[in-house]
């Protein structure tokens, strides 16, 4: 699988979330064959660059590529939130060195100072709930919950236990909640994207529909935001208050609208 040829000069950056988003496992096919004839048409006409920002590791990403069937494959991926991928002239998938290397290291480095935070969060949440604490290569600090209701309750305690640390953040996705630094997420990743193509924020273009999201679905990030129908009602309140727009379509179709509300001119 390979991406389009790029455009001379990049115009635009399109930036999709993947689960709940742009990929729905429940319908055949997962992504409708709208939303890359849309895509083509906006490469053609409007210079468009397009990529996956997704809370998924790259492996990942690559199996839902695949999975999904892709008729070809985006033209860059932040994978967990946070690293930065480029497809080759083969199709095999690059990180991108400078910007990924400096990422772990100051993870590294910011996860040996906050041990003590993290270890007091983990002692609530083992003391207090069901959720399962996670240490895996590459996340040292994870939480997955038994239900949403649960993750609410450890959400409220987290914040609470993390105002001596400004910068220790964390992305959730439904019962799924992942430490890491403030500096490091969907938003910050895009503009690291969006400046490698000689573009700014007013050029780019987001969608999500999960608390993960939050930060890409923000002007600081891109001009034009939005959520589909299918979003979560916090994401969803976020960005009416920040006017972006709110779908009445669903996953890929919602991806499609979205596109077409801010770019059919």
């Amino acid at each position: 699988m390979r991406p389009l040829e790029l455009p001379e000069q990049a115009q635009l950056v399109l930036s999709f979330d993947f689960d709940g988003t742009l990929h729905d496992p429940a319908v055949n096919p997962p992504v409708c064959d709208r939303f890359f004839e849309t895509i083509r048409k906006l490469r053609e006409d409007r210079g468009a660059i397009w990529g996956i920002n997704t809370g998924r590791s790259m492996n990942h990403v690559i199996e839902g590529l695949v999975e999904s069937r892709f008729p070809f494959s985006p033209d860059w991926v932040v994978a967990r939130e946070r690293e930065i991928w480029f497809p080759n002239n083969f199709g095999r998938w690059i990180g991108d060195e400078k910007w990924n290397k400096t990422c772990e290291k100051e993870h590294r480095k910011f996860f040996k100072k906050v041990r003590k935070v993290l270890k007091a969060i983990r002692a609530e949440v083992e003391e207090h709930t069901g959720a399962t604490w996670i240490e895996q290569e590459g996340d040292p600090a994870g939480i997955i919950a038994k239900t949403e209701e649960e993750m609410v309750w450890i959400v409220g305690r987290v914040r609470e236990l993390t105002v001596s640390e400004p910068l220790l953040g964390w992305m959730r996705n439904s019962i799924y909640l992942r430490f890491g630094h403030r500096k490091y997420q969907k938003g910050s990743s895009l503009r690291q994207v969006a400046s490698g193509f000689g573009l700014d924020v007013s050029r780019s273009f987001a969608i999500g529909d999960s608390h993960n999201d939050l930060e890409m679905l923000n002007p600081d990030s891109a001009a034009m935001f939005a959520c589909p129908g299918n979003a979560v009602p916090e994401i969803r309140a976020h960005v009416k208050a920040l006017d972006g727009y709110i779908c009445k379509a669903s996953h890929s179709e919602a991806c499609v609208e979205a596109l077409e509300h801010y770019l059919s001119a």
